[in-house]
């Protein structure tokens, strides 16, 4: 007869044990002085799931750039180490390197050359040998074979930045990283870009990127991170924020103007507007209003709507609305200054 304890013992036995992937970005304790005294960084604790998109946003100034370009190998930090697919940016500066493809803003050179010559240029710079079939992939990929053999001074501005990826991709990085990759082009491009980067994350590779467009993160990011002044200010999962920080508000449409709230609804803290027309109540997921014990954010709105019936207020319309992540990320840099 089996006892208590070996039933458990024998099934665990049976069932794999669960793994737990390593994150492929490592940032530990990441400073940054200028010799003018400068500090771009301070302190940056950062990790970065493998198969992400992460996207990292502040203002001008915040620290991006230098961060992205100590991780990719361009500036020497202050203090602190960098991991890039478990291999360390300084001392194992080759092997960290190979794994990381950055795409910057704009082409800087190689003009007269083909797009195929300087895919496959970029490819060499790694010290990896010529592999046509997957440069040829790469091209397919981003919609470039048909320009292959097109001089880049002759390509639209969205096809010169898909020949920006090409590169970053020729050699095969586990980790890309876009710096703002779809700065001053339309709508359309700008959407195309976005397919374009969801189909490389689901091909496995993490894609860390900053931007200027929030509705970009919005779109199409996994976790944010916010950084400002030098300092990561929270990082989050983009649901997660969206629910925590992202404060709803519920509008009435009154059939008849008020003057003042009744005393009886204070508890809700409403607001008057549009001239006693619209009854304006605010909430988030977690807490609905002092009349809401559970926190529920359907019984808390049914209990003002309850409250208002029998303080005799009809209204003929309502509608919802919920911070972007705009506001939100708005709110927390001023929060910071």
């Amino acid at each position: 007869m089996t006892s208590n304890i070996e039933a458990p013992l024998r099934r665990a036995e049976r069932e794999p044990e669960r793994t737990v992937v390593p994150p492929v970005v490592v940032v530990e304790n990441l400073s940054k002085t200028y010799a003018s005294g400068f500090h771009a960084l301070k302190n940056i604790d950062l990790e970065i799931r493998r198969g992400e998109i992460f996207a990292l946003l502040g203002p001008n100034g915040a620290g991006k750039t230098t961060l992205i370009s100590i991780i990719c190998g361009l500036v020497n930090a202050s203090e602190g180490r960098v991991l890039a697919d478990g291999f360390d940016i300084v001392s194992d500066y080759r092997e960290a390197r190979s794994r990381i493809g950055l795409v910057p803003q704009e082409l800087t050179n190689e003009a007269f050359e083909t797009v195929w010559a300087t895919v496959s240029f970029s490819r060499g710079l790694f010290g990896k040998p010529p592999d046509p079939e997957h440069i040829e992939r790469v091209l397919k990929s981003l919609t470039l074979w048909d320009k292959r053999n097109n001089k880049l001074i002759t390509l639209s501005g969205g096809m010169k930045r898909r020949v920006l990826i090409a590169k970053a991709l020729s050699h095969e990085p586990k980790i890309l990283f876009l710096d703002e990759p779809t700065a001053g082009v339309d709508v359309e491009l700008r959407r195309e870009m976005w397919e374009v980067v969801r189909r490389l994350r689901d091909s496995g590779v993490t894609i860390i990127l900053t931007t200027h467009y929030i509705e970009e993160a919005e779109e199409m990011a996994d976790r944010i991170g916010v950084i400002n002044h030098g300092e990561i200010i929270l990082v989050e999962e983009k649901r997660e924020l969206m629910r925590k920080l992202g404060s709803k508000q519920l509008t009435l449409h009154l059939r008849h103007p008020l003057e003042t709230v009744p005393e009886r609804l204070a508890g809700y803290r409403l607001e008057l507007a549009a001239g006693g027309k619209e009854l304006i109540y605010h909430y988030d997921a977690n807490l609905v209003g002092d009349h809401d014990e559970g926190g529920d954010e359907a019984s808390g709105i049914a209990a003002l709507l309850s409250d208002l019936d029998a303080a005799g207020i009809r209204f003929k319309d309502l509608h919802t609305k919920q911070s972007s992540l705009e506001e939100i990320f708005v709110s927390l840099v001023r929060e910071r200054r």
